[in-house]
Order: structure tokens, then C-alpha cells, then sequence
């Protein structure tokens, strides 16, 4: 885990030697953070204060959250006929976030020591943020569906961050309802890898880092678009099958998500890359089996960690051309000191890292002193 450290070190200092002037939209009404990718949020400057809009909150949301974001040392004003969620001081001195993957934008912008608390814990796979919480820095604070209120009272955080499925929880009401403001984060519904990335700007906002975050995400872009540029140069295009069954159900992306974006612009010959929809697919073993029986390459197996428990699980998928030639690939078997996954945590903010670990399975020709990150052969 040394390496995810290292990692994250790199890209920061990187960043602060390239840092960039924002690009910024200017409007009648103040000026807009111009986003290249990101959707579910907007950033907009009036010079006297910002307003932090979340305007997909959750899936097929018809709210949206506005925040007025002010100098903590600047009296709070109200302005007329405007209704705000919540006014919050900026930048945080203190945080609460409820999902791994908002956990590196914070290491990355070099303020993780403002977490003070999180739900579950041992899902955290990061070495930095795992050694401040083995030394009580950051309190354990329960299930996300049901966050330890009596603790968090005892944080007061400036701030929590979680993310909604539905609109409805309890539990964020009761924050909101002790004054400690509740944000929406909702990176996870993003239509694209590099939009997610772009998250870190809703993160740089909060602490007055807008600059640095976008340096950072420039950087991770450039990254990303040199890796598939390679990729696009290989001259084959291996045949390529996700997921695994649960219950009767084989799951794998559909042709306009997110995880087949990878797959595409890892230039690979993903077999349900024509589908369209929102979701993962839902398919019977049979159609998997027929259409993918001789794909070359398995990836992202679901949470099988070893060929034997693929074979536990279903003899039939010993059947796959993948399973006898040993090309099944997964993240699951990369984890933190407590088991987290480390894909769930850091594959948001680091899209780069995993579109190089698909090329390097895919193509190894092509990046030949690349290890891969995240992935690892099934043994």
C-alpha cells in the first residue's frame, strides 16, 4: 500500500509545478468554474461569495442543493429572494465523509487532516488515512445508513458529505436538524470515468483549492487521453467478457457506461459493447455462455477472488476459454490492511491508473515496464 501513498505524493507535487489559471465562464450573474466533464455540479464566483449547486444529487433526481460558500472571517448575509440549502464558512477546517472515493481527492489537495470522522472504517484501504485512524484521528462512525449521531454531535464537522440513492434518509435530516450542514456528492452518476475525476473540484471549492484541484484534474486528464492515445495504436483487439453471476443473474456493464468506456478506450473488443441503457446489464448464464465462451480475456470476475472459488461458485464457468487459459483479471484481491478494496476507493479520483492497468492486461506490448495498480490475474 506503500505505492498508493507514494502515488498520490507525486501527482500533488507534480500539480503544484504545472499549476494553471482556472478556466472560468463569465456571466451576467458572476462567474462560472467552466467544467470539462462533470455535470452534476456547478461553481459559480460572485467575488463577495460562491454558490456550491448540486444538481444530481442521486439518479433521476428533480432536486438540486444550493450552497452559498463565504469567507468564514465575512458576516453571513442572506440575499433577498434567494433561498439557499445552506450558508457554510470556507475554507473547512473540519469534515465528515461518508464514501472511500471522496477519501484521496482529499489526500490529494493535501488537506486530509481536516477528516475527522467516517462510517465503516475498515473500508478505508489509503496507508495515510488508515494510520490516522489507527490512531483515533478519525472516529469510527458507524454504518452510512445509520451514522453514529451522538459522535458525530461531539465532531460538530463543518460539513458532511454523503451521497443519496433516493432522497430519502433519515439520518442526514438529523444532521441538518443539529445545524451541521449536509452536502450531496453525487460523483458516482457521472456518465464518464473523467467526469467522476472532475469531482475534485467540489472538494477544492470547500477549502478555497479550486486552483490546485484543477491542476490536479488537468494533470490526471492528460494522463488518461495519452493512455488511450496508445492504446488506439495497438493493432489488435482482444475479445473481452465482465462480471459473473449473482443468483440467476450474470451482471456486466452495458455498452454506454462508464466501465465499457474503459474497455473502448482501452481499444479492446468488449462483447456487449453495442449495448445501450442505464445500469448493468441482466442476463441468464446461457446468453453469457454463447455469445461468450471464447472471449479471450475475463474481467472484473464480481467478487471472485481465485479460480477455485469461480469453480465453487459454478463449474460452468470452467467452461470459459478465459477460465482454461488463465487470463480472468479482478481488482478484488488489491485491498488495504482491513480488507477495503482499494478500486472502490481510489479508482474514481485516479481513472488514469485504471484505463493503464486494462491496456497493459489487453496490450502488454504496449506499456512494458507498467505494473498494473488495481488488477490482478486470478491464480
Amino acid at each position: 500500500m506503500k505505492k498508493t501513498t507514494l502515488l498520490l505524493i507525486l501527482i500533488v507535487c507534480f500539480s503544484c509545478k504545472k499549476e494553471s489559471k482556472i478556466n472560468i465562464l463569465n456571466t451576467t450573474e458572476g462567474t462560472e468554474l467552466v467544467l470539462k466533464y462533470a455535470e452534476g455540479f456547478t461553481i459559480t464566483d460572485f467575488g463577495s461569495h460562491k454558490i456550491l449547486q448540486i444538481k444530481n444529487p442521486w439518479p433521476n433526481s428533480d432536486k438540486s442543493y444550493s450552497y452559498k460558500l463565504k469567507n468564514r472571517n465575512s458576516e453571513a448575509s442572506l440575499d433577498p429572494n434567494t433561498s439557499y440549502t445552506d450558508i457554510i464558512n470556507v475554507p473547512l477546517k473540519s469534515i465528515v465523509v461518508t464514501s472511500t472515493t471522496h477519501i484521496p481527492a482529499l489526500e490529494l489537495l493535501g488537506i486530509e487532516q481536516s477528516l475527522v470522522g467516517f462510517p465503516s472504517t475498515d473500508y478505508v484501504s489509503s496507508e495515510k488515512t488508515r494510520l490516522r485512524i489507527d490512531k483515533g484521528e478519525i472516529r469510527e462512525l458507524g454504518k452510512n445508513e445509520g451514522i453514529n449521531i451522538e459522535v458525530l454531535l461531539e465532531l460538530q464537522p463543518d460539513v458532511v458529505v454523503g451521497y443519496g440513492i433516493n432522497g430519502v434518509n433519515k439520518t442526514f435530516e438529523t444532521i441538518q436538524k443539529a445545524n451541521i450542514p449536509v452536502i450531496y456528492n453525487g460523483d458516482w452518476i457521472e456518465s464518464s470515468a473523467l467526469a467522476k475525476a472532475e469531482w475534485i473540484k467540489f472538494f477544492g471549492v470547500l477549502y478555497n483549492k479550486e486552483t490546485k484541484a484543477d491542476s490536479i484534474f488537468n494533470s490526471i486528464e492528460q494522463d488518461y487521453l495519452e493512455a488511450k492515445k496508445l492504446a488506439a495504436s495497438a493493432t489488435t483487439k482482444p475479445t473481452v467478457i465482465c462480471g459473473a453471476m449473482h443468483k440467476d443473474i450474470w451482471y456486466l456493464p452495458n455498452g454506454t457506461s462508464p466501465e465499457a468506456q474503459f474497455l473502448k478506450d482501452a481499444n479492446v473488443d468488449y462483447l456487449w459493447s453495442d449495448t445501450t441503457g442505464k445500469g448493468s446489464l441482466s442476463l441468464s448464464f446461457e446468453s453469457v455462455f454463447e455469445k461468450g465462451r471464447a472471449a479471450q480475456l475475463w474481467l472484473s470476475p464480481s467478487y471472485y477472488a481465485s479460480k477455485e472459488a469461480l469453480e465453487k461458485a459454478n463449474e460452468h464457468y470452467t467452461k470459459f476459454e478465459a477460465y482454461k487459459n488463465n487470463t480472468i483479471y479482478s481488482f478484488s484481491n488489491t485491498t488495504g490492511a482491513t480488507g477495503g478494496v482499494l478500486y472502490y476507493e481510489l479508482g474514481t479520483a485516479r481513472p488514469d491508473l485504471v484505463l493503464k492497468d486494462i491496456i497493459k492486461i489487453c496490450h502488454p506490448e504496449l506499456l512494458k515496464n507498467y505494473n498494473p495498480f488495481f488488477f490482478r490475474q486470478l491464480e
